[in-house]
């Protein structure tokens, strides 16, 4: 895979690599077909002219045969015809044909032909500048060998650079678009649906207002909507619906669109009015009703726990919403905690389950945002406010209930401290006149 910079290091002059390249390709082709390889013939002429570039095209025209070469020898055939090629100004007309028959199956070693031409074009792609985008072509054919191959593992440490790279190629939105269903074609079909619905995501965001009703954009709108309804831990769709090719979708694909708004912000029984009014629509389009009715049911339980101001729902309440069994409520509160959804813990204070069976609620999260859930904040926001004003009033009571207290105390203690002090002068009083009178 893509790495450090590469330094190829071959010997002898162009003329002489040239010859030498030549005579193998005849050789496999000699080995394929008695007398069929032309190529040595041909470009010695041309390289007695000095017209390198034209030798080196047929070359390069020739190049497919090495697809047949030898295990031991793949390697070695092919970095000398990159050699040459990088000697020519027109290393980008070359590169794309050998990248492409790198893409194609090696006849020589099915076994191991795909690891050897990864290796090739991983040396092609690091031997060039990193900001040349030449090497956006080697990265396609890169991924058409590892979705050969399924070896999306191998891929899954680079793509952290993928958009510092496209940035350094200078890459306009069609190219992105390309590089980005690349992946997550490569990703889909190794089974990592979390990065094929990410780089689906990244493809339809370039698609600009313009562009947003054309038939790729709609076919991939529809592959991503598809995509995010049907992956089990998927439950957010904000990040679908805001793009302009969906919203696309609310003319061309409506009853798509209908079902989108309903996994965004509606509840279950929305979603089962949706199949009674569009009957078996669900099955036609390759969708499996069980995961989406129980996603709709986590997504149900999340926007009640949201819209809960007492911070408290009762298992009846869970179990109507959701249409389930009393006795099944534990399990989907513990299953859409888990998905992340809600927080919170389960309480049967009562000695009698039945009659105080609650799920208590720590945090919830809004699944969209809008008009009615400003309104629920408005009101939760005067409930506050009230409670908190009874509070200060509480507090201000006691607070002049103690200034008042602290004070009595105080009248008391002057009280007793100024009795006290009369009573102590006027004794001194009469001792100091019978004192006089001796």
């Amino acid at each position: 895979m893509p790495g450090p910079s590469n330094t190829l290091l071959v010997e002898g002059t162009f003329e002489e690599l040239a010859e030498e390249l030549a005579v193998y390709i005849d050789s496999i082709k000699n080995a394929q077909s008695e007398g069929s390889g032309a190529v040595q013939a041909e470009i010695t002429p041309l390289l007695e002219k000095g017209e390198k570039d034209n030798a080196l095209r047929r070359l390069v025209i020739g190049s497919a045969t090495l697809n047949s070469a030898p295990e031991k020898e793949f390697i070695a055939a092919y970095n000398l015809l990159i050699h040459l090629v990088r000697q020519s100004p027109k290393l980008t007309e070359y590169l794309p044909k050998i990248c492409n028959n790198l893409s194609a199956p090696v006849s020589s070693s099915p076994t191991n032909g795909p690891g050897l031409a990864l290796s090739v074009l991983t040396t092609v792609f690091n031997i060039l500048q990193a900001d040349d985008e030449t090497r956006f072509h080697v990265f396609l054919a890169i991924l058409k060998v590892v979705k050969n191959t399924n070896s999306f593992e191998s891929l899954k440490s680079q793509l952290k650079n993928l958009d510092s790279w496209l940035a350094r190629w200078e890459s306009d939105e069609d190219d992105q678009r390309t590089i980005y269903l690349a992946v997550a074609d490569v990703a889909e079909n190794a089974g990592e649906d979390e990065y094929s619905y990410t780089y689906l995501l990244r493809a339809l965001r370039t698609y600009n207002s313009n562009e947003a009703s054309d038939n790729e954009a709609k076919t991939q709108s529809l592959r991503a909507l598809k995509s995010s309804l049907m992956h089990p831990t998927h439950f957010d769709f904000q990040d679908l619906i805001s793009l302009d090719s969906i919203q696309a979708l609310r003319q061309s694909e409506p009853t798509f669109f209908e079902l989108l708004e309903v996994f965004n912000s509606e509840l279950l029984d929305d979603y089962s009015d949706f199949k009674d009014e569009h009957d078996g629509w669900i099955e036609e389009q390759g969708l499996d009703d069980a995961v989406l009715y129980r996603k709709m049911q986590l997504l149900t339980l999340a926007s009640l726990a949201a819209s809960t101001p007492s911070r408290s729902l009762p298992y009846a309440q869970i179990a109507k919403h959701l249409k389930i069994a009393r006795e099944d409520v534990e399990m989907w509160v513990i299953d859409v905690i888990r998905a992340g959804l809600v927080e919170g813990k389960l309480s049967q204070k009562n000695p009698d389950p039945a009659r105080n069976q609650m799920f208590l609620i720590h945090r919830s999260t809004y699944r969209v945002f809008g008009e009615n859930q400003w309104r629920e904040v408005a009101s939760r926001l005067d409930t506050w406010r009230e409670s908190l004003v009874g509070v200060l009033e509480v507090v201000r009571k006691e607070r002049e209930q103690v200034i008042d207290q602290k004070m009595l105390e105080l009248r008391e203690v002057e009280g007793r401290v100024n009795g006290g002090g009369r009573g102590g002068g006027m004794g001194r009083g009469r001792a100091d006149i019978d004192v006089g009178a001796d």
